[in-house]
Order: structure tokens, then sequence, then C-alpha cells
């Protein structure tokens, strides 16, 4: 059988010039006479290219980094043609190009992947998928179109090229363009992964990525308040009706347990008398849909009972947007003389750690009013007290008494 030639040329488009004064470097690709001709999307000054050796000339660290890329499109183009040629016999210069441009198929290149991928998870939002689950798919991606954009100045790459090294310049682009955080960065890192599985899962055969590379989490002391940081909130006088409203809401979540989005959705008929003739919270969580039942306690009903009447839509509770909640907490904060970084997380780890745990109840029961699928996760929110230690050595001194030697 007849092999094919194949032959890659660089040439520049000196009738387009951009304000840097650079014009585009082009890609001439022939394939056993096929010629196909696409943007290399880099740009040089044309007084310093040479058109025989198809490279820039000089020998700066900005032309050898230009001409290092021109050859890593060159090898990446035989590359191409040779999976091609092997795997059918033949190649065109359209198979290779579309190739190197991650698009022979739409399921064999990263972005299309990934935007089925955020299809499918936007037909499960209130189904299996949260809202707040979604966005955090969305925003990823967002992060890393940027992120190809710059580094690659590329809008795709086909799944087989990509590397550890991949994953490793997007921790650092993150981190450095966008300041993340360890454990934010982290967090981006397992959303990705989730594509590279759909890839998987979808039969697209390549090296995964994430097998050489290893992502690393910190372990993070998370916050809570005690209990006479709470009273002290509860019952400072707040003469702005936005500040007081936030703070009841804060301190219902403390004696609740009750994440953000689950109080934002809570009516009054999930409010019901219960086998022990008294007043639970029968609802489910947002996130993970497990059913999450919480007894009353008399605090939170007297939050209720202050807003009763009084709302609109069977509220039951003057609830804001996260971020205003947030940013509230902030100048409650401050008005209380709390020194902790208020945020309305904390109300969970503090019925957690103060509300709960720290009197007396089984981590069992903790785990089961929070929602938690896995006892592990409510570790991670309730911390072991000092008071705590000290109330049950006090309790552990009385069961053994004086023992005379």
């Amino acid at each position: 059988m007849k092999r094919n030639i194949f032959s890659v040329q660089f040439y520049v488009r000196r009738t387009k010039v951009n304000r840097s004064g650079e014009s585009p470097i082009m890609v001439s690709l022939n394939v056993n006479g096929d010629r196909e001709m696409f943007a290399a999307k880099l740009s040089v000054k044309p007084d310093i290219w040479d058109a025989n050796s198809g490279r820039a000339i000089g020998r700066t660290a900005a032309i050898n980094e230009l001409n290092s890329r021109l050859t890593d499109i060159q090898m990446l183009l035989k590359r191409h043609f040779y999976d091609i040629e092997q795997q059918q016999g033949y190649a065109t210069a359209e198979q290779v190009k579309n190739a190197y441009m991650g698009i022979t198929a739409k399921q064999e290149s990263l972005m299309p992947v990934y935007r089925e991928f955020l299809e499918e998870t936007k037909k499960m939002i209130g189904i299996k998928k949260s809202q707040k689950t979604y966005d955090k798919y969305e925003r990823c991606y967002r992060r890393v179109v940027e992120f190809m954009k710059k580094k690659y100045n590329s809008t795709d790459i086909p799944l087989r090229e990509l590397k550890p090294k991949f994953l490793t310049d997007f921790e650092v682009f993150l981190t450095t363009d966008y300041g993340c955080c360890q454990n934010t960065t982290y967090k981006f890192l397992q959303l990705f992964r989730m594509v590279i599985l759909k890839a998987q899962r979808d039969g697209v055969n390549f090296p995964d990525p994430y097998l050489n590379f290893t992502m690393k989490k910190e372990k993070v002391d998370r916050g809570y308040l005690n209990e006479e940081e709470v009273i002290k909130i509860a019952t400072k006088p707040i003469t702005l009706q936005r500040l007081d409203q936030v703070r009841d809401v804060f301190i219902f979540a403390c004696y609740t347990g009750l994440a953000y989005a689950d109080i934002a959705t809570l009516r009054a008929d999930n409010i019901q008398k219960m086998f022990d003739g008294k007043e639970w919270i029968i609802t489910h969580r947002q996130k993970t849909k497990t059913n999450v039942n919480v007894p009353l306690l008399p605090m939170a009903r007297k939050i209720l009972n202050k807003y009763q009447g009084h709302l609109k839509d069977d509220e039951i509770l003057p609830v804001l947007s996260n971020q205003k909640m947030n940013a509230y907490l902030k100048e409650i904060a401050e008005i209380c003389g709390i020194e902790k970084n208020l945020t309305f997380h904390l109300a969970r780890h503090t019925f957690a750690t103060t509300m709960t745990l720290g009197k007396g109840v089984p981590i069992e029961s903790v785990s089961k009013m929070l929602g938690h699928t896995n006892i592990q996760t409510t570790q991670i929110y309730a911390r072991i007290t000092n008071e705590k230690i000290s109330h049950d050595m006090e309790n552990l001194a009385k069961n053994l008494g004086n023992l005379d030697f």
C-alpha cells in the first residue's frame, strides 16, 4: 500500500498586523498532496521571521520559547498523522488537522465532553443535583477555559494529550491568577476530575492524567462559637432591622444545625408534632437529598414566634441571600465584639460542637440531625472541646469514687 507523505511548514501572514506589530503564524499541512492551512495561534514580528527555516531569528528567551512551541506543534501533528495512519491505513490532511485541534470526534476532545457534562448536570437540577452544585461545575469550566487560553493559547485539547503537567499548570494558574488557597484549588481539581471520569465512562480511551498526579488538601480547623459567644450575639440589642433579622436567622441555625439552603426553603409545614408530642423540623438537605429531622429547641421556637404572621408566601424566617447574610454577619461580629470570622456556615459547626456534642449528645445522633451520610463528615464539623473533656472527667471521677490504698 502506498504510504502517505507528510510535511509541515510555517509561514507568516504579513498582510495582517496587530497593534504590537506582530503578524499571525500559519500552518501549512501537507498529506500526500492534500493541503490544509490554519492558524498556529502564535504571532511574530515579520522582520525577525526566516521564511526558509520557518522559524524566528534570534536567541532571546521569547524567541526560543516561540520556536520551541512551533516544534511542538510540528511534532504533535506528526504524532496524529502516525496514529490515524496506523488506525485506518491512511490519513488525510483534514483528519490530521482536526485531530490536532481536538475535533476528530466530539467525545475525543476535552471541551465538547465538558459542555456535555454541564448539560447533563443541568438537567439533573432538582432531581439529583442542586443549582449550587451546577454553579460550581460551571465556574470550574470557566476557569479551565481561561487557563487554556492563557497557558496554551488554545480553546480545546485532545483528551489523549491531557497529561499530569496539565493539572499541575492548572493548579499553578488557580493559585497565582485567582489567589485560590490550597483547599479551594483541591476542590477545583476534584470538580475537573468528574469530567475526566465521564469521558472514561463514555468509552474514550486515553491515559488518565490523574493517575500520576497527587492532589493535596490541607487540614483546616473549622471555626465554631462557644456558648458564651452565642448568648452574646443572641442577647445584644440591635436597632437596625436588617441586622436584627440576620442575627435571628443565624441563631436559629445555631440551634438547629440547618445549612443556609435548607433554612431558605423552610416553610410552616416543615414544623410538625412527632411521636413524643413535641415539635420537630422535618425536611431534607438540598445538597444531599437526605432526610433531616431535628427537635425544635425552645430558642429556635422563640425566633419562629417572633416572625409568625409577619412574612409572605408561607415563609417562616426572613432569609436574605447568602452573600448578604455573610456581609451583615461581619457587622454583627463587630457590634458584639466577636473576633472570629463570622459566616453563616459557622452556625452549623456551632450546633455540632457547642450545642450538641459539647452537651453530651452522641455523635451518631448529631450526624443524623445534620443529615450526613457518613459519620466521618460529622467528625470534621464536631470537635471535642476542653469543657467537654472536663465535664466527662468530672463524671468519671464521681463514678470511680474515692479509692483507699
